[in-house]
């Protein structure tokens, strides 16, 4: 008889700390997760930092934490996360127990080594008391977005035609400044007038800083990249280290033009990723805030096409500007048909220069 009772006294105590632990396990515990940077450039090291409270005075014994994340984000290994690697996606567990009333904050190192739009939208967690006879769990909204853009290279790595068409973009910009043209601010200089001066920045930096004007003619360029890694490519791409070349390539070339005052643009032939249709063409225009979405838009390239590259060309010497631009083509090869949409550009009187980056690395072997 006295077992019966120690049975059943010990099948209350179970129940009863299942109850307290286990069934409230989730409640009042909050769970956040931000990157240290929302944007960089593949190769990049950023921080991931995950802060946990429990705001109850009732300990968590264990909780449980999974999420799902981009393989090409390469993370520090630690004890107190298990990783489990597929080519796409990485499954994260984390186990541990709460103390009551505490806050906790975890910062994982990581390696952003492909270029992408990654996004980030949930976490599981699950709880429970001490054998586990309750195990409540919860998925948590986060809605994170990391934009990695493609790495750049240095100047000394672009092709010397490269550097004599940018001096000649150069040499054409006029030297009367355009007051109806603001590219951006600069420092203050003597003789400067009061009327340019930008009090906005001014307030902003601590120092002086004036209107930045554009140029009469100041050159426009387009920048157009090509997905096709070859002439007989079908699809999809079956090289893409050729591709992210080109686009540390053409990204390259696009902030070189836009540090130095330029307009300059982009468009791809390549699939884009959904909810990014808007960063297919972009005009060219001025600013650091124009890069970035250039940077976006050579982030959200698939690898695979949405139409040749000749049949881009056509459509873009179709478009009827205003002015003539200069176009920089981005291209692993040249077809026929890609000649025939050169051709056609330069009918309708716009400049183009052929940036084959196969060759380039070839040349320097």
């Amino acid at each position: 008889m006295a077992l019966l009772w120690l049975f059943l006294a010990c099948g209350l105590v179970l129940v009863l700390q299942g109850i307290i632990l286990g069934r409230g396990a989730l409640r009042r515990l909050t769970y956040e997760r931000h990157f240290s940077t929302e944007t960089c450039y593949a190769g990049d090291r950023i921080e991931m930092v995950e802060v946990i409270e429990n705001a109850k005075s009732i300990p968590v014994p264990w909780l449980r934490l999974e999420s799902m994340l981009p393989a090409s984000l390469i993370f520090n290994r630690s004890r107190e996360m298990s990783i489990s690697e597929g080519s796409i996606y990485q499954n994260h567990t984390s186990l541990f127990m709460l103390r009551p009333r505490i806050r906790i904050t975890r910062r994982h190192q990581l390696q952003c080594s492909r270029r992408g739009i990654y996004h980030m939208d949930s976490a599981t967690m699950t709880g429970g008391d001490l054998f586990a006879l309750y195990t409540p769990g919860r998925q948590i909204p986060l809605h994170k977005r990391l934009v990695v853009y493609p790495a750049l290279i240095g100047d000394d790595e672009l092709p010397s035609s490269w550097q004599t068409w940018q001096g000649e973009l150069a040499v054409r910009r006029w030297v009367v400044e355009d007051p109806f043209l603001i590219t951006g601010v600069r420092g203050y200089a003597p003789g400067d007038p009061m009327n340019r001066i930008h009090w906005k920045a001014t307030a902003r930096t601590g120092g002086l800083q004036v209107h930045k004007h554009g140029y009469t003619a100041d050159p426009r360029v387009m920048i157009l990249f090509n997905i096709e890694e070859s002439e007989q490519m079908w699809n999809v791409v079956t090289r893409p280290e050729i591709i992210e070349e080109g686009l540390s390539y053409a990204a390259t070339c696009a902030a070189s033009l836009i540090h130095q005052g330029m307009a300059a643009g982009f468009g791809h032939n390549a699939a884009a990723l959904q909810g990014t249709e808007s960063l297919k063409r972009l005009e060219p225009d001025y600013g650091t805030a124009h890069l970035e979405n250039i940077l976006e838009a050579m982030a959200a390239v698939e690898m695979r096409t949405r139409l040749s590259f000749y049949e881009y060309l056509r459509l873009e010497a179709e478009r009827g500007q205003a002015e003539a631009l200069d176009y920089l083509l981005v291209t692993a090869h040249l077809s026929e048909g890609v000649r025939e949409g050169i051709r056609l550009l330069e009918q309708q009187g716009h400049r183009v220069l052929i940036a084959g980056w196969p060759e380039r690395k070839e040349a320097s072997a």
